[in-house]
């Protein structure tokens, strides 16, 4: 089928436009042609040579008018001239290189910040799993007022006044809600079980594991790149299918994409197991889009790879709830309804598989959006990233001023050009198009720029979040759809900042301008819009370095934290024994073992091993009844504790302040022994020795233990540094409950971190050689990687900060240089009756004072009603800190002085009797 008139011709039109040169010698060629036949023709009725083409020139009707004529009609005129106002534009700002970088700079800093930022905050906020129909799937999740009929939790626990809410249900209870479901598509489980030791080809390392239902790929509705899905059959049984199926990052990192995975037999805590399929690329499980587990295995390996210390087997107990179900909602129904069949079958399940008593409270069913996963970036990150993205705003903003200001400036410089031009005949729509054209130019070339910057900068903004002990996961390419936004945003910067100077280039009166005196006028223009352009940079400037100064104090604050302890020269590392191999007292000898092999070392002072380093956000508490005392109405029954070695405060250097420290003799068969912290004696012993007192907790059996408190330590910081020392105590690990989840090593050394791993990863592996290392640190490290987010924060507002001073300065020195350009001839006559230069000078810097102090204050006022906002991530002072702000103020004044001396040096260097001359 031929193409339609209409098509060809947009076709031939678009041909012509990269045919041009060529058309047109075409068509001079056939206007020559033209010209001549008709001459002949002329000639041949008597005319002379030069008649002749005189008279066909005249009947022809002027060459230049029938080509142009011609173009408009074979091409798109608009496009042609659009072709030419970017070449003049190009033209014109390679003429003002200083100008062109800066405005391009400005754009490209503003919308690079602003896309990098907005992309790692959409993807850790906003995007969906990467499986069929995401918005389909609903997490279950209960919440219980008053004392819950549920007591033993792994997972997701967050506990209020009001209650309890947790998204963690037991198998029994899942198997009997699966049963009595009607509303929900089937229901399906997962459960993240953290590290696991796997060992590949003889070769130990440490991966994230999930377990998952046998119909969970089906209900996902996920098909794996390679080999097979987890399947009900290998569900059935308890160890019967000891299969996985394993990421395709970990197929990359560890196979080198080897199609030979499948079928492979690798160790997963000592456990022998079968790959059996590969994950299709950027699919990351059920628990969210942040981290993508390697290993996924059915429910079925729970008691071999994972085994609990309470439980022999949690697909059985009553007691645990560990698991998380999802499902994905049914067309047509009612979620309320759906909630409702749920509940029902939720506390069903409870009565059918738990004792309730009269006083326990029955959980109510939660139906959440699942499309996410879990989401718990989001619950940890949507604060600061909800921070950040205001303050790249405020970047932007500062950005799209800037712009304004310099093309205002430019166009005020620009008015005896526009004047000749509109002498010549140019009309004053032509005026403002170029104008335009220009300042659209400027912001897609910023655009541009910016995607670059956007590129680096999440790159390196993703490197400040992350740590080699907890990597941010995340695509490794930007978000179109934010740099889309953006890019748009930069054109609409262009168009809203490009309108008013041009108008203002349109309005130029063709008299004045052409004057030789035009530039040297005695008139001081009010520069209205200049000025409040400036002021408006000047408080978003204000702004930003007061947040960037509270969190720099915030760090500075952190840093000087006495955490009780000696942190220096102190190598951390984690060593995780499989259950199934190491249950109860083959686990203390294991634990007794490496540290016999660390401490032999060259250049090791002293080892000890601890259920819970110290300063690493981690936290374990147990039940604390002092025996013999009287009971507070009121007091905390419990408290937080760590199960250490016998040199763990010599290790650490942590006073005695009574009693004694653990020793040798207290072994697995002697009398339980602990030590307190200062801070527990105080809340337990009020005005006592505790030394000698003695308490009880409970395992996880709720078996009671007895301890005899033999020393006091002084205290310490725990879990964080903004917390102040909690009550703790201390025991020996040989006498504690089993460690389910390993222990941490601390070894003070002579050594660097880098020269001692390799000596450590050997000593441990000459007691078992399928035990590796995990997060070989250094105390320092540890206490660095407890304040990343703080650092990040610092060092982010800092350079937003920075950035916005630049901003501004550039704004104040723009104005001032176009303003004291402009009045010349004032401060000439102003010279020539007697002023000096340095009242002139004087007038200048006052005019620039005055004009920063009205934008100093409107920025304090914006500071201190944000203040709330981040009041809670600071730490030793307020938001509204007068510190900081009175420092903010001087800092902006003297940045204006700084931006305004060159301008006013010129100024008190004027020639009176040049500048009248010119006059």
């Amino acid at each position: 089928m031929g193409l339609s008139g209409g098509v060809r011709t947009m076709i031939g039109r678009v041909v012509a436009l990269f045919r041009r040169g060529r058309l047109d010698l075409e068509l001079d060629e056939e206007l020559r042609v033209h010209l001549e036949m008709a001459a002949d023709e002329n000639r041949r009725r008597g005319m002379s040579d030069d008649e002749a083409w005189r008279t066909a020139l005249r009947d022809f009707g002027g060459v230049t008018q029938v080509r142009e004529t011609v173009r408009v009609r074979e091409g798109w005129l608009a496009i042609e001239n659009l072709r030419r106002d970017l070449v003049y534009a190009v033209r014109m700002l390679r003429k003002s290189p200083g100008f062109a970088a800066i405005a391009i700079g400005s754009l490209a800093l503003g919308i690079g910040a602003n896309t990098a930022i907005f992309s790692i905050a959409k993807q850790a906020l906003l995007d969906r799993l990467h499986v069929p129909h995401a918005g389909e799937l609903r997490l279950l999740a209960w919440r219980a007022k008053g004392q819950s009929v549920v007591h033993s939790s792994w997972g997701d626990w967050d506990k209020n006044s009001e209650g309890v809410t947790s998204t963690s249900f037991s198998y029994p209870v899942y198997q009997q809600m699966r049963k009595q479901n009607h509303a929900l598509e089937d229901l399906f489980a997962f459960k993240n079980l953290g590290r696991m030791n796997v060992t590949v080809d003889g070769e130990a390392e440490v991966v994230q594991g999930d377990l998952v239902s046998g119909n969970f790929y089906e209900q996902m509705e996920v098909r794996p790149q390679l080999g097979r899905a987890i399947g009900p059959v290998d569900d059935e049984k308890v160890g019967g299918s000891p299969v996985a199926v394993i990421s395709d990052g970990y197929w990359t990192r560890r196979f080198n994409r080897s199609p030979s995975v499948i079928g492979k037999t690798i160790l997963v805590n000592l456990v022998n197991v079968t790959v059996v399929g590969v994950n299709p690329r950027g699919f990351t499980g059920a628990k969210g889009t942040q981290s993508s587990p390697e290993i996924f295995m059915p429910f079925s390996m729970q008691p071999l790879v994972s085994p609990y210390r309470t439980e022999a087997s949690l697909l059985t107990s009553d007691k645990v709830w560990w698991m998380e179900i999802m499902a994905r909602a049914r067309p047509g129904v009612d979620e309320v309804k759906a909630r409702a069949a749920l509940d029902v079958a939720l506390k069903s399940a409870v009565r059918a598989t738990m004792t309730v008593k009269s006083e326990e409270s029955m959980p109510d069913l939660v139906l959440a959006d699942g499309s996410r996963g879990m989401n718990e970036a989001s619950r940890q990150m949507a604060q600061p990233l909800m921070v950040l993205m205001s303050l790249v705003g405020l970047v932007v903003l500062l950005a799209c001023a800037n712009m304004a200001n310099l093309l205002l400036a430019r166009s005020a410089a620009r008015q005896r050009e526009m004047g000749v031009r509109l002498a010549l005949g140019a009309g004053r729509a032509r005026i403002l198009r170029q104008m335009l054209t220009e300042s659209l130019l400027l912001s897609v070339l910023g655009g541009l720029v910016g995607l670059v910057v956007a590129y680096f900068g999440r790159s390196a903004v993703l490197a400040m979040f992350s740590s080699p002990g907890d990597p941010m996961v995340t695509q490794n390419s930007l978000d179109w759809g934010v740099f889309g936004f953006n890019a748009a945003l930069s054109v609409v910067t262009g168009i809203l900042f490009g309108v008013g100077p041009a108008l203002q280039a349109t309005r130029t009166q063709v008299t004045s301008t052409l004057k030789d005196a035009a530039q040297t006028t005695t008139r001081r223009r009010k520069g209205f819009a200049g000025r409040a352009i400036v002021g408006f940079q000047v408080a978003l400037s204000t702004l930003l370095v007061v947040v960037a100064g509270v969190f720099l104090r915030t760090i500075i604050n952190l840093n000087h934290v006495d955490p009780g302890f000696d942190p220096r020269n102190i190598v951390l590392f984690e060593v995780r024994p499989p259950q199934s191999q190491y249950a109860g007292d083959k686990e203390a000898r294991l634990f007794r073992q490496i540290t016999e092999r660390l401490a032999a070392m060259p250049g090791v002072e002293a080892v000890s091993p601890t259920s819970v380093a110290p300063l690493s956000h981690s936290y374990d508490s147990s039940d604390f009844t002092p025996v013999g005392e009287k009971v507070v109405p009121g007091q905390e029954e419990s408290a937080l504790n760590a199960a250490v070695g016998d040199r763990y405060f010599a290790t650490f250097r942590i006073p005695m302040v009574a009693g004694r420290g653990f020793a040798e003799t207290d072994t697995e068969t002697s009398p339980k022994v602990a030590v307190v912290n200062q801070a527990l004696a105080k809340q337990f012993f009020p005005g006592e020795n505790p030394v000698g007192k003695s308490f009880t907790t409970s395992d996880e059996k709720d078996n009671k233990l007895m301890y005899q408190i033999v020393g006091v330590c002084a205290d310490t910081r725990y879990g964080s540094l903004r917390e102040d020392p909690p009550p703790i105590f201390f025991v020996d690990y040989k006498q504690a409950p089993a460690v389910t989840w390993g222990m941490t090593f601390a070894v003070k050394t002579r050594t660097s971190r880098a020269a001692i791993t390799t000596s450590l990863r050997r000593a441990v592996q000459s007691v078992d050689r399928n035990l590796p290392l995990t997060d070989v640190r250094t105390q320092e490290e540890q206490i660095d990687e407890l304040l990343r987010n703080e650092h990040v924060f610092a060092e982010l507002t800092a350079g937003f900060g920075i950035v916005a001073l630049m901003l501004a300065c550039i704004g104040i020195y723009g104005l001032m240089a176009y303003a004291v350009s402009r009045r010349t001839n004032e401060i000439g006559i102003r010279m020539a009756l007697g002023a000096r230069a340095e009242q002139v000078l004087g007038m200048v810097l006052r005019e620039a004072v005055w004009m920063t102090a009205a934008g100093v204050v409107v920025g304090l006022g914006c500071a201190l009603a944000v203040g709330r906002l981040i009041a809670s991530q600071l730490y030793g002072l307020k938001a509204w800190d007068p510190v900081t702000l009175s420092g903010a103020a001087l800092l902006l004044v003297a940045v204006a002085l700084g931006a305004s001396w060159v301008p006013a040096r010129r100024a008190a260097a004027v020639d009176p009797s040049k500048a009248l001359r010119e006059q």
